[in-house]
């Protein structure tokens, strides 16, 4: 073996050093770039010159091992590592990380597809998911009503600022416990005004108009054409929303005025409801019955008044009702979103063996209709308390003039409520859930572990807008890597096969998260030292075969 093939095989030593010291560089270059996967560099033997093959033992010597010298070291690979980095939270929703063996699908600008563990994406002024470059970030997209559709990749977008439709209420769902231990409502509030003067002399009746009353000096308490407001009224405690009677536009007798408080009180007429509820003339005086129990008791002290003369024309005294209850509202809205707001007051009608019958009243002053009444029902409850049914629970609000569709019905369920003692002797009623939205805007959305992104209104409506799409290959160290955080397949690699978040091995989807590069400067440096004592070694060798190759040239000369 000659000292020339000292130096090429000492060449061999410094040129397979310097691939590891350039995989070392790169990957140090690269130690805070985004899902960077670091390389590793392997050396093998090059051939071998054998200038013995050996000898088997025999008789007479127990065999030669081979002589063989070897001419130096080669490249054999370089290795990606496609081990996960760690996982940083950024807090930008539109950031993702995957922890497993997936890849993200994006398509470049000239329609080529390319994979990248690198999550860094955006949304673009078309409100599209595309990564730094602009390349667009595949996956499924969904159906109107939210469905994934599985299979075909497209461009994922999340349309903020849009808005979504109205939802009209037709189901409302109620909760809370009724109190079993409550007094049973038998009586009504009934107030009943001063006894009524009539100018000629007599006794008011339904019929008697209104300009023929006069108060104790014989001044008429009405003229044509004045205002009477009802202001400050109550009901059950809570505040009766103000209204006015123009009389003679309005009505002109007393009795037209009782069908006006009658209506704007929300007195319920029906018999079935108990007692003798409405507002009526008896005897020369206007008297006003309330349903019964205490929820329902109407006070209208001061509550009426000629706002064109100044003067209060009815004076009353009241008798309260008997029977506790309780009251709750809630909103509703129409098809085109408007809210509607519904009030439901419940006494307990009656107590049994076989267990507790309670009332409810429903009302809406956003009905059209005269009176804000929308009907009345029952609510059964078992010896043990539990829910029996109910009846009544299908209204009907009139909505004309509103624009929307009228009438509108509103299904109420009670089935979750309960009727049992309560310790502080109140009865809790409350809506727990409603089908009915107002329109909205989106104006966010989430990206979950299986890469579902959902949007949210402005309403409180969800709506799911696509599926990011994950590729696994059957060998990753076979992919091809790209500038740009970039990878295609190769020959080695196997196809892509696209499958949902959570699938398989594609492993999940971290939002608002970046996936670190995995190098570990530690260990790079420990193979820089490594690499370059090789390199330097391999130099000596050359140098010392150069220095002998010197002293055979003196030699000879």
């Amino acid at each position: 073996m000659s000292l020339t093939t000292a130096l090429q095989t000492g060449f061999t030593g410094i040129k397979s050093n310097q691939f590891a010291i350039d995989t070392i560089g790169d990957n140090v270059a690269n130690v805070n770039t985004t899902a960077f996967k670091n390389q590793r560099t392997l050396f093998e033997t090059l051939f071998y010159r054998t200038l013995q093959g050996g000898t088997a033992p025999d008789a007479n010597q127990g065999g030669t091992n081979p002589l063989q010298v070897g001419f130096g070291s080669g490249l054999a690979s370089v290795q990606r590592s496609f081990q996960q980095g760690e996982i940083d939270r950024t807090g930008v929703r539109t950031d993702l990380a995957i922890e497993g063996e997936g890849m993200f699908i994006v398509n470049a600008v000239n329609g080529e597809q390319l994979y990248t563990r690198d999550g860094s994406f955006v949304l673009n002024t078309e409100n599209t998911l595309v990564n730094a470059d602009g390349a667009f970030v595949q996956g499924f997209a969904a159906d109107s009503d939210g469905t994934i559709i599985p299979g075909v990749l497209s461009n994922l977008v999340i349309p903020l600022g849009t808005a979504s439709a109205a939802s009209p209420t037709t189901q409302v769902n109620l909760n809370g416990s009724l109190d079993a231990g409550a007094d049973v409502a038998t009586t009504a509030a009934i107030s009943t005004s001063t006894p009524l003067t009539l100018a000629g002399g007599g006794a008011a009746t339904d019929a008697t108009a209104l300009t023929d009353l006069v108060n104790d000096n014989g001044a008429s308490l009405f003229a044509a054409g004045d205002v009477v407001a009802l202001r400050g009224a109550q009901k059950g405690g809570i505040e009766i929303p103000a209204a006015q009677f123009v009389v003679g536009a309005d009505g002109n007798t007393l009795g037209d005025f009782a069908s006006f408080l009658q209506n704007e009180l929300g007195i319920n007429p029906d018999p079935a409801t108990g007692g003798t509820p409405g507002v009526s003339v008896a005897d020369g005086r206007l008297v006003i019955t309330s349903n019964v129990g205490d929820v329902n008791a109407i006070d209208v002290t001061n509550a009426i008044r000629n706002d064109t003369n100044g003067l209060s024309p009815f004076a009353f005294s009241a008798t309260p009702a008997a029977g506790q209850g309780v009251s709750t509202s809630f909103i509703a809205f129409d098809s085109l979103g408007n809210p509607v707001e519904v009030r439901l007051r419940a006494v307990l009608e009656s107590r049994g063996d076989t267990g507790q019958v309670w009332r409810f009243f429903a009302e809406s002053p956003h009905d059209s209709d005269a009176s804000p009444v929308l009907g009345s029902g029952t609510i059964s409850f078992d010896q043990n308390g539990q829910f029996v049914g109910a009846s009544g629970t299908d209204l009907v609000i009139d909505r004309a003039g509103s624009g929307a569709v009228s009438p509108m019905p509103l299904s109420l369920d009670f089935s979750t409520l309960t009727s049992l003692v309560s310790s502080s002797d109140v009865s809790t009623l409350v809506m727990s859930d409603q089908n009915g939205r107002p329109p909205g805007t989106l104006i966010d959305f989430g990206i979950d572990e299986q890469g579902v992104i959902v949007g949210t209104f402005s309403n409180g409506v969800t709506q799911t807008y696509g599926q990011v799409a994950l590729a696994t290959f059957a060998n990753p160290s076979g992919l091809i890597a790209r500038a740009q955080n970039y990878y295609i397949t190769g020959p080695n690699s196997g196809a892509a096969q696209v499958l949902a978040p959570q699938t398989q091995n594609a492993g999940r989807i971290q939002a608002g998260s970046l996936e670190l590069s995995n190098v570990e400067l530690s260990r790079e440096f420990i193979g820089l030292i490594t690499a370059s004592t090789g390199f330097a070694a391999a130099s000596r060798v050359v140098r010392t075969a150069d220095e002998l190759l010197q002293e055979l040239i003196l030699l000879a000369q």
